[in-house]
């Protein structure tokens, strides 16, 4: 969702995100040939005083003035649809979709900002059974948060969703020619991506947090690894149906902290992919803030710094 005209800054992208009580940012410097460098990673807990506070903090002690920002909405702010491709022109498109998705919210369309995002099309698919997934939040909630950082001075460039986040850092995993199964787990639940080349191919949300799943009894935690499980297998299953030109490589899973309360040995044991998990150093460079080699540090800024990592492209 493009907000505001394009500045040019200091190289790279700054995420701020709002973590229940905290304001997390992240700053990813991309330069050929080497891993994308991550030159701050910083939160700073509310502690009772409103978000923009600490947004004119971040304005003026870090100069978040001087970068191209971005942000991300959190889960429950928008509604992420997939929809078949309507048959209109390109300039038509958003109305078309706008239209198609209105009976799927629980907010009226015209309180609604829609955007689009193309899913490349099958090889030899017909085209039209070509498939995109809508974005709608309330237009309400966009405005509210143009305005925290219009307030606060920051130049905000773009508001993304964690989709596209942890698709941009799937890409810096994927085995060339073969896709990858991503499974994210924080305090808004689980996300499952599919990505090949680059693209979001799949999403799908898990109503399973971290926490629930750390803190369950042996009992309770077996019950979630099955409901993980099931929901990947049933996911990839649909996926292959789809997509039979694509083959997928394996599963990953994100950072989850120091321990994984058996998730990995589990999926391992249980699905037909390989199931390895993430170490973000292997791709991203911390020599600037060694605190991201630890695991839970790498769980916590996880999808900021996946919003980080975004390149200029032609949607959201």
């Amino acid at each position: 969702m493009r907000l505001f005209q394009k500045l040019k800054k200091v190289d790279g992208w700054r995420a701020i995100s709002f973590l229940e009580n905290n304001v997390c940012a992240a700053h990813v410097r991309r330069m050929p040939n080497v891993k994308p460098k991550v030159t701050l990673a910083l939160s700073v807990a509310v502690n009772g005083l409103s978000n923009n506070t600490f947004l004119e903090k971040l304005a003026k002690d870090w100069h978040g003035d001087r970068y191209q920002c971005t942000t991300l909405l959190s889960g429950g702010e928008y509604r992420f649809l997939p929809v078949d491709a309507p048959q209109v022109p390109v300039a038509e498109l958003k109305p078309a979709i706008s239209w198609v998705i209105k009976d799927m919210l629980d907010f009226h369309i015209d309180e609604a900002t829609v955007d689009v995002l193309s899913i490349p099309a099958e090889k030899n698919a017909p085209q039209r059974n070509r498939a995109m997934y809508a974005v709608a939040a309330r237009s309400k909630v966009i405005e509210e948060r143009q305005h925290r950082f219009e307030d606060a001075k920051i130049p905000l460039r773009v508001i993304d969703i964690p989709e596209m986040a942890q698709r941009n850092i799937a890409a810096l995993y994927e085995p060339e020619g073969r896709g990858l199964a991503v499974l994210s787990l924080g305090a808004q639940g689980g996300l499952l991506t599919i990505t090949a080349g680059g693209e979001l191919y799949f999403a799908r949300r898990i109503d399973i947090t971290l926490e629930q799943l750390l803190q369950s009894g042996p009992e309770k935690r077996e019950a979630y690894h099955d409901r993980i499980a099931l929901e990947i297998q049933r996911s990839l299953d649909h996926f292959g149906r789809q997509y039979q030109s694509i083959t997928l490589s394996k599963l990953m899973l994100a950072p989850m902290g120091d321990d994984d309360g058996g998730l990995q040995a589990y999926l391992a044991e249980n699905l037909d992919k390989p199931v390895e998990s993430m170490n973000l150093e292997s791709v991203l460079d911390f020599s600037d803030v060694h605190d991201l080699k630890r695991p839970d540090k790498q769980q916590y800024y996880f999808l900021t710094l996946g919003a980080a990592l975004r390149l200029e492209e032609k949607v959201l």
